[in-house]
């Protein structure tokens, strides 16, 4: 367990300075760079590997991944993602690991009280909350008086994410039986 939990925390830790990075720009596509951000994209990430390692090892182990993944994801944004002299940088950073901190173990506790229900209840019950409180606290703290459409942006992100986290149930099933075996 010790290879996979290693293993777990680092990728939260490149899924958070992905996410941060990505945020930063809006999809200029199809009339979208008023409502969606890359990040959305990879942020749901999160939760699937918060959620597989609450499913296999338990709920204390999840909530160290997400403590480690956070030191290693916000270390990162820190030294390559943060420009210090912009203030909605700093933001970003500020809103990402507050967001971050209260969503994901609010995730693994949602998780947790759920876990005895089919297999699909609890990844996609905790998911769906963890990231619509995500959202909201993570660009209300971030763009919330910078003149940026945060509240468009925040609710189109959030339907990228529910549809992120409906499909990331397939690997939640596929990956579960082979963190259990190892």
């Amino acid at each position: 367990m010790n290879k996979i939990f290693i293993i777990l925390s680092f990728l939260m830790g490149i899924v958070v300075l992905a996410s941060n990075y990505l945020v930063q720009f809006p999809i200029k596509y199809y009339g979208l760079e008023e409502i969606l951000t890359y990040g959305a994209f990879s942020y749901p990430i999160a939760f699937l590997i918060t959620d597989l390692a609450n499913r296999s090892f338990g709920k204390i182990v999840a909530r160290k991944i997400v403590y480690i993944g956070f030191a290693i994801g916000i270390s990162f944004t820190l030294l390559f993602s943060t420009n210090f002299a912009d203030l909605i940088s700093i933001r970003i950073a500020i809103g990402s690991g507050t967001a971050f901190l209260v969503a994901q173990l609010l995730d693994v506790q949602i998780f947790d009280q759920l876990r005895k229900k089919e297999w699909f209840i609890a990844p996609l019950t905790s998911s769906l909350i963890g990231s619509t409180i995500d959202t909201f606290l993570f660009f209300s703290i971030s763009f919330y008086a910078t003149g940026i459409p945060w509240v468009t942006l925040s609710l189109g992100d959030l339907a990228v994410k529910i549809f992120v986290a409906l499909v990331m149930l397939i690997p939640f099933r596929l990956l579960l039986g082979t963190l259990k075996a190892a």
